[in-house]
């Protein structure tokens, strides 16, 4: 599930990229399909990384990445081990909202990229995420849960007073929105659902098989219900 327009980018060969957060590595490998990329794949979960590393390696199996490098590493967005300045693209998609210390991590971000070059954001977006909030406490007390909710201007002020320029948004994911929301109302630890559990196969067909009347409609709706917003910043 790609939340990231890789075309707002502008993607070089050599051009080095970090996925920070990448969970089980769908950007890292989506990065890793440009040509002649240098690509780090960085969670705080090890546990993501093996995950990560498996995906890698069956799309290495049918040869379909073409960069240069692949590293994954291990390692707290709010203390980057990277000098200034090191990367030309960074990804940090559905990570902030897990943070309890945001600011610190942002300002990192913004540290390790390179003058002119891209940050891509991504958080749940407000309101969405504001019902899944007041339709389930587990939802947001869970462990390394959300802990907050961004307001869209709020968010890129933050962004901006640490060092780089908004210049894009849209929002993705609409069809996912209803799952969560029916998710969160039947208990979102709860795996007896038949609701849930059909709806999540739905998503996992759609996932895999990509067909074009599910991506219309993901894209008819997602100015009014994509559960995700997606930013995008040039370092100053």
């Amino acid at each position: 599930m790609i939340t990231i327009d890789f075309n707002q980018l502008n993607i070089h060969p050599d051009d080095r990229i970090l996925d920070i957060g990448c969970g089980e590595g769908r950007h890292t490998i989506e990065a890793c399909r440009r040509n002649g990329t240098l690509c780090v794949g960085a969670d705080f979960s090890f546990k993501n990384l093996i995950e990560t590393k498996k995906k890698i390696n069956f799309h290495q199996g049918i040869n379909d990445l073409c960069c240069k490098s692949i590293d994954l590493s291990c390692m707290d967005v709010t203390t980057l081990p990277f000098k200034n300045s090191s990367f030309d693209n960074v990804i940090c998609s559905e990570v902030l909202e897990h943070i309890p210390d945001d600011k610190k991590a942002i300002l990192e971000l913004v540290r390790i990229l390179k003058p002119g070059k891209t940050l891509a954001i991504s958080v749940p977006r407000f309101w969405p995420e504001k019902i899944c909030w007041r339709l389930s406490d587990e939802y947001f007390n869970a462990n390394m849960g959300h802990v907050r909710i961004y307001k869209k201007a709020a968010l890129i002020k933050v962004i901006e007073s640490s060092g780089a320029t908004y210049f894009a948004s849209h929002y993705a994911h609409s069809i996912h929105t209803p799952f969560w929301w029916l998710k969160c109302f039947v208990g979102p630890n709860r795996t007896d659902s038949k609701a849930v559990n059909l709806y999540h196969r739905l998503l996992v067909w759609d996932l895999m098989k990509k067909p074009k009347s599910t991506a219309f409609i993901d894209r008819l709706l997602n100015p009014v219900l994509g559960k995700s917003l997606v930013l995008y910043f040039k370092k100053q």
